[in-house]
Order: structure tokens, then sequence, then C-alpha cells
């Protein structure tokens, strides 16, 4: 039996749990993640990058890698339930008010690169067969041979998470009501009905003999396929974990695109679902869960993928503060605190859209309804409303402050600094938090941990007015204090940061 010891293992080498172990160990956090397949699945699924999580993937220089690989799309906006008008994101003040087409695994390359830059070690090819938490820390074994003590694990491992199993974590919700396939194909002849361009998602839908389809045009005939039957009752045989054969993908093909549109090949298939559940706690003791590990919903409108990264953005800095002894009480408990309710929201609103996004062409009542939310989504309250809530730009944590800006993001705004021009997503790159003063209000003489940046910069005359002339930003780029005047700033700083970042004894 191969033994090690490390601070952290992170089960599961997906999108959530690379960037937790990428802001883990830029953390300077001993880091090893555990992944069962011994390489990575090269799969479409999970490809699109919703612009609060590339503003945060921005604030640590792992966006423009990303750009680079990202596949042609144009200024196209989300959806909410796959109706017919563009979400607009332009109102919330984005660099990146389009979602980002980038198929999964190459996000993970990214991530995967940077994380074992910083130190990060990630092993393959072992499942996890025990979990065993006590005062201290976890016990893990794997399949393959390795026993291994850390501090703390973390459940990065999928909707089927093999840790969440191991101890027995409730994982309530409600089982899926159809099943759906996800494919990447090769067409070697299509038909007029084919789409030859990417798009609005209304635009590459079709429904047509007892079934729903989705081609997203890749390039040099290459095609994401996402299809399914009007219901469960249509193909009773079908199971979760029933094989794709390629004359079932060639059959959607033929019934919803003719019999012009020929299967040339298939690199990969997958069946999936529309179950939601979440897990009550996203804690228990020494063992943390994060991304489907912890939350599974229908997959309407891009969120999965982004719930987990934003999980990992979050949890990362309050885990390393913790691990090193710098931690406010209770500052690892606000993960729960503050991500449960997001997903839970997220579960809320994709459900409403499993409603609206039933394409059975006999179901007058839900046409009906589709048609009145089609018209308020033109409406442009309506439509910023739901745009923020898709794109994560919306989100607003609950952090206890009298600052109207505390527990929200900042734009990306462009700001001068004594060493010249920058911009605020500039700032986050070593991972600290920012006391970012814009009006000369902090004091000269202020003592401030070594984990906290003081920047004193002006916004440019064509960046808005920032909100507050002081803001104390946490590593995830969120306000968790604000003020106006000297004094409150004085007073107020060593207090804010006393709360929200580092104990008062960490303070050099």
């Amino acid at each position: 039996m191969n033994e090690t010891e490390t601070d952290v293992v992170i089960v599961g080498a997906g999108p959530t749990g690379l960037t937790l172990a990428h802001e883990l160990a830029l953390a300077g956090v001993q880091t090893l993640v555990l992944e069962r397949l011994t390489e990575r699945l090269r799969q479409v699924k999970g490809g699109a990058i919703q612009p609060r999580t590339a503003e945060m993937l921005e604030l640590r220089g792992l966006l423009e890698p990303m750009l680079r690989r990202a596949m042609p799309r144009g200024p196209v906006g989300g959806h909410f339930a796959m109706l017919p008008v563009p979400l607009d994101c332009g109102p919330w003040d984005t660099r990146h008010p389009s979602p980002i087409s980038l198929p999964q695994w190459e996000i993970e390359e990214v991530l995967e690169e940077r994380a074992t830059e910083r130190g990060a070690r990630v092993r393959r090819g072992g499942a996890v067969t025990s979990v065993e938490p006590d005062d201290d820390g976890v016990t893990v074994t794997t399949d393959d041979g390795l026993r291994v003590r850390a501090r703390y694990v973390v459940a990065c491992d999928g909707g089927r998470s093999a840790v969440r199993k191991k101890l027995g974590m409730p994982f309530p919700g409600r089982d899926g009501t159809y099943l759906a396939v996800l494919a990447d194909i090769r067409l070697s002849s299509v038909s007029p009905l084919v789409p030859r361009k990417p798009g609005h998602i209304s635009t590459l839908t079709r429904r047509a003999n007892d079934h729903w389809a989705m081609l997203v045009p890749l390039g040099d005939d290459r095609y994401r396929l996402t299809y399914g039957y009007h219901g469960p009752e249509e193909r009773p045989e079908l199971g979760r974990d029933t094989p794709v054969g390629e004359e079932e993908i060639a059959a959607a093909l033929r019934a919803v695109y003719g019999e012009e549109t020929v299967l040339g090949g298939v690199a990969n298939s997958s069946r999936f679902s529309d179950a939601t559940r979440q897990v009550e706690r996203y804690r228990a003791g020494r063992v943390l869960f994060a991304g489907d590990a912890a939350h599974i919903h229908p997959p309407l409108g891009g969120q999965g993928l982004n719930l987990g990264v934003q999980d990992a953005f979050n949890l990362g800095w309050k885990l390393a503060a913790t691990l090193q002894g710098r931690a406010p009480a209770g500052l690892l408990d606000t993960y729960h605190a503050e991500r449960h309710p997001v997903a839970a929201q997220v579960l809320h609103h994709t459900s409403a859209q499993r409603v609206l996004a039933d394409l059975r062409p006999d179901n007058e009542d839900v046409n009906a309804l589709r048609e009145i939310v089609t018209d308020l989504l033109r409406l442009p309250d309506t439509n910023r409303y739901l745009a923020g809530l898709m794109s994560g730009l919306a989100l607003r944590y609950d952090v206890p402050g009298a600052h109207p800006l505390t527990g929200q993001r900042v734009p990306d705004a462009e700001l001068v600094t004594a060493t010249g021009p920058t911009r605020l997503s500039a700032l986050f790159g070593a991972g600290h938090a920012v006391l970012l003063d814009l009006a000369g209000l902090v004091p000269d003489d202020i003592r401030l941990p070594g984990r906290v940046d003081l920047v004193r910069a002006k916004s440019t005359a064509d960046t808005a007015d920032l909100g507050a002339g002081v803001l104390l930003l946490r590593p995830d780029g969120y306000v968790c204090w604000a003020a106006d005047d000297a004094e409150a700033c004085r007073e107020g700083v060593p207090r804010a940061i006393a709360a929200h970042l580092a104990d008062e004894e960490e303070t050099v």
C-alpha cells in the first residue's frame, strides 16, 4: 500500500476540482487531486462559460488561455428555457456579456496545467474505495493501492459522488422526468434543416416525429448533438446507463433533420437526465462538497459547470485560510451558508425552465405559456433580471455590513495607480484580498495582514463610479466592506478584516 500525506485531497479532476486545486495551490496549500479515470474525457459537455465565471477566471489570469481556445460564437446572448429572446448582459457592466463556448475538456486542460504549475498534484486511475474522517483529518484509500491522509477532503466527483455515498450523505430531491443524449458527432451529409453556423440556442433547436434535438456546428463537419424523446414513456426500455448506439443516433437525426442527414461518425456519447437534487449540508466535519457532488439540476441555461467553478472560488480562499490558521472563527462554515442558497436558486429556476422548454407539439398550455414569457423577455427590466440570474452577474452574498455594496461583485474598472494604468481584475492574480482606496481615505500607517493588498488608485474618466471611496474586496472579488470617509476607514478596516478575512493576531 502506497501511503502519503497532504493538506487537502480533492476527489474529482473536473472543472470544479481543478479550479479548487488552483486556488489552494496559489495560497501555498499542499493539494492532491484524485481522479478515477486514467485520461480526460474529450467530450464537449459543459461547454459554456457564463459571464460571471469568466470574470472570476480573469481574476486569476485563467481566462486568456481559454479565450484562445474558444469556439467561434459571436456576440450571442444566453437564454432562458430556450426561448427565442437572447439575454442581454450589457446593463450589468461586464466585459464578457456573452457566454464563451469551449469544450469542457479544454477548460480542464487549462486549469490542470495552471494548478500543477502552482504545485498541485493530479493522480489518475484510482477510484476511491473508502473515506474515513475523524476529528483531525480524513483517510482516503483507492483501488490502485493508495492510502492518503489529509486534513480536509473535498468531494468534486460529480452527481454520483463516491465520497458522498461512502459517507451516507442524504441527497434529497426528485428523479428526472426524461432521458436525453449528448454526443459529439460528424455528419457525412446534411439536409437544409441542419444549421450551418452557431447561433442562439432557439435557432438550433427542432422538434419532429416524437423527438426534440439541438445541433451545434463545431466546424469541419463536426457537431454537438443533444436529443431526447417527448417523455420517458416513449422509450421505457432506456435507462440512465443504457449504451448509446450509432443506430439510435442516426435514427434521431433522420427523425428531426430528414433522410438527407447522414451520420458519419460518433466521437463519444452519453445519457443524462433532468434529475434535481442537493446535499443538505456542504460540510460534514473535515469533508466538504462542491459542484455536482453537492447539487444536480436540469441542464438548462448552461448552469452546471459555472455553478461548480464558482463553488470552488468561494471555498478555496476560505479553506486555505482555515488550514493556515489565519481564518476568523466560522469562516469555513460560510461556504455552506453562501453557496447552498445559490444552488437552491439554480435548482428552482431550472425546474421552471424545464416546464417552459417542454417541446411537445401537442402541449397547448405550455405553448401558450412560452408565448407569454417570450413577450415578457422582450421587456428590458425582465430581460435584465433574467440575464443577471442566468449569467451569475446578479449574485449577491448575504455579507453582514451597513454599506449597500457589501456582498456584491464590482465591475472590472479601468484604474490608474502610482505604477500606471491597470484594471481591477489585474489586482487579484496572487489570490489576495484587496483594500482599494479610490479617494485617499486609508491612513498611511494602517497595518494589514500579509494577504490583504492595499491599492491606492483613481478610476478613469470613462469608468463608472464604483460606489464607494474605499472597498475591501475578498479574494473571490466580492465586497465585504465599504466606506466613504477617513474616520470610518481608520476604525472600520481592521474590524472588517478581522470579521471577514483574517484573525486579528495575523495582522502584521
